[in-house]
């Protein structure tokens, strides 16, 4: 077992991020909290419940089609016996997306009450949408809006300023940058939002961190990780972890001078393997 990758990601423009958030509660009726569905606990912000107080919340586990459905399942039960309104969507596919609507005017059918008998029943809803760096708002935000609304990147901290998306006619979103906060107490929470592409690979030892995910793999999917680099378990076995990364390596023909293994080739191939759902629907977390 290879020791755990230390991660840290904290930038400025994050720290800015916070305070619009807290300043702009005040603006809208419900927050709306996207988690990476394949990690729902490590990619839930510990700070926001402290910033929200009383306000709505709701939490959309999105990417859910490259999590495994079982586990999706199990978050799901384990929200609502908690008394949290959730729903797993998938803003690539569109999976998802239309229950979203309805479930927040479930949630807030209170609201909307208290304003049809003040006679202010056409007063729109305003939503904030959160959520760390790569959790896909843009693109959710998008799917909902039906429009390219929001900047969309496959790598974290694209969104930079708050800007406000028309939704329908009685709905309007507010978008906030993605922010993570700025001490992972837990290193596994560090490494896990790194896994998935929410912290920058620039900040990160990339080879431990392959490392990481592919020991974790072979414990955890050894079927789908045998299959995608067509290896046995006669094979990976007995193999430490840096070895396995090199196995990967030679099997893909990532070989440089002398025969040796490009390990970072290899490492940076097999988490943008891993992110872009190539091996599958994996979940990296299960409810207690």
């Amino acid at each position: 077992m290879t020791e755990q990758a230390s991660v840290q990601w904290f930038p400025g423009h994050m720290a800015k991020t916070r305070r619009m958030i807290k300043d702009s509660l005040s603006l809208v009726d419900i927050i709306v909290e996207l988690r990476d569905a394949r990690i729902p606990l490590s990619s839930s912000n510990p700070e926001l419940h402290k910033w929200v107080g009383d306000k709505k919340r709701m939490v959309v586990l999105n990417k859910c089609d490259t999590a495994d459905p079982r586990i999706t399942a199990l978050w799901l039960k384990f929200y609502k016996e908690q008394g949290i309104t959730a729903i797993a969507t998938d803003s690539k596919t569109g999976k998802g997306i239309p229950q979203f609507l309805p479930a927040v005017r479930q949630e807030l059918s209170e609201v909307l009450e208290r304003r049809a008998n003040k006679g202010m029943a056409g007063r729109p809803l305003r939503m904030m949408v959160v959520g760390i760096p790569n959790v896909g708002k843009s693109s959710f935000i998008n799917k909902l809006a039906r429009e390219k609304r929001a900047k969309v990147e496959d790598r974290p901290g694209v969104t930079r300023g708050k800007q406000w998306v028309t939704v329908s006619r009685d709905v309007e979103l507010l978008d906030m940058p993605g922010v993570l906060w700025p001490k992972f107490e837990d290193p596994a929470v560090g490494e896990k939002l790194a896994f998935t592409g929410a912290v920058k690979d620039q900040v990160l030892d990339v080879e431990l961190l392959a490392m990481r995910l592919l020991d974790w793999m072979r414990r955890e999917y050894p079927e789908q990780l045998a299959e995608r680099y067509k290896i046995t378990d006669d094979e990976t076995a007995d193999l430490e972890p840096y070895d396995l990364l090199c196995l990967v390596g030679r099997k893909r023909g990532m070989l440089i001078s002398g025969g040796e293994i490009d390990t970072l080739r290899a490492a940076t191939m097999v988490l943008d393997e891993y992110r872009g759902g190539k091996f599958g629907k994996m979940s990296l977390e299960v409810p207690e």
